[in-house]
């Protein structure tokens, strides 16, 4: 008897640990296991949605870095739903609708992403994927793929310094910096509005305040050798840069300097991580750093499913070197 309570118990914590993640990832709602509420509403029993509740609206993470307003809408609406079908209504749920409706809608939300020693990342971004003339307001799926590798990989960035290409919003980094150890870490970028979000992410992340850990302006056109060795990096990183084929030359230009340039006993990496959505594009990736003397290896293995995210795309993570 004790060990199906045991279990029941361990069941109801997993849910409401899912639904937590899930909820303040932003992730499509229909990606929630609502099985367990589903059961736990038609016995007449409101304790699982009441526990989802507290775990998500109204903890205190949503009142800090609430998601968007539409999004809070959609999923208290399908709580609602669920609910209203089997149970009578629970106050606190229909109180917390009326507070959403009141709510405007913002350009910004925020998105926060559960870790597993059990802090969190929070990051503002976009509502929209393309906002001021770029995609480098959200988070994709690469960099979520790349922190979880990170995370299942610590010891590739203890004691490292590290140079991010196209940090967008900052979830890699900051996911590396609050639990891999690097000695040094740069994020980087070259779209103003993209830095100035980075530079308030990194601040509310809690980093701004390390000497170790900084964000710079680096457009790779204009980048040189000059400037790679004042960073000091010895190992680059990048999420979801290869997807223009008009930039791929110049993102191997800069992974040649940089590989190159690095003395060998510093023992220089560079690890890219790409979501394939267009082969010949990737495909040419490949073949220009063969054409630049740069070899490459796929780093095989899957990442721990640490963040929810959609993973139907497919994305690959391959080390460069010389």
């Amino acid at each position: 008897m004790n060990s199906e309570l045991d279990q029941t118990k361990a069941e109801h914590a997993d849910v409401l640990r899912r639904f937590q993640a899930s909820f303040f990832a932003m992730s499509r709602l229909a990606s929630f296991d609502w099985t367990f509420l589903d059961k736990d509403l038609e016995k007449k029993s409101t304790e699982l949605l009441s526990d989802i509740m507290k775990q998500t609206c109204l903890h205190p993470v949503c009142r800090t870095f609430p998601p968007a307003v539409r999004y809070r809408r959609l999923f208290l609406s399908e709580l609602i739903r669920r609910e209203a079908a089997t149970c009578e209504p629970v106050d606190e749920l229909y109180d917390a609708l009326a507070e959403v409706l009141r709510a405007e809608e913002q350009p910004e939300c925020y998105k926060t992403y559960l870790l597993p020693c059990g802090g969190a990342v929070s990051l503002l971004e976009s509502v929209a994927l393309i906002s001021e003339g770029t995609t480098g307001l959200v988070t994709w799926e690469a960099a979520l793929y790349l922190a979880e590798w990170a995370l299942d990989n610590q010891q590739a960035f203890s004691g490292r310094a590290v140079l991010e290409l196209g940090s967008g919003v900052g979830m890699t980094g900051i996911t590396i910096c609050r639990s891999c150890s690097p000695s040094k870490y740069v994020f980087s970028d070259c779209h103003p509005a993209v830095l100035h979000t980075l530079r308030r992410n990194v601040q509310l992340n809690r980093l701004a305040a390390s000497l170790s850990v900084c964000v710079e302006d680096l457009d790779w056109t204009t980048a040189k050798d000059e400037r790679l060795r004042q960073i000091g990096a010895n190992t680059v990183i990048a999420a979801d840069v290869v997807y223009d084929p008009d930039i791929v030359s110049i993102l191997v230009k800069l992974l040649s300097l940089f590989l190159r340039g690095s003395p060998p006993e510093v023992a220089p990496e560079a690890l890219i991580c790409s979501t394939i959505r267009n082969p010949d594009t990737y495909n040419g990736f490949k073949q220009q750093l063969g054409a630049a003397g740069l070899r490459h290896h796929v780093m095989t293995g899957p990442a721990p499913h640490t963040f929810p995210y959609n993973r139907a795309s497919t994305i690959e993570l391959i080390k460069v070197h010389i």
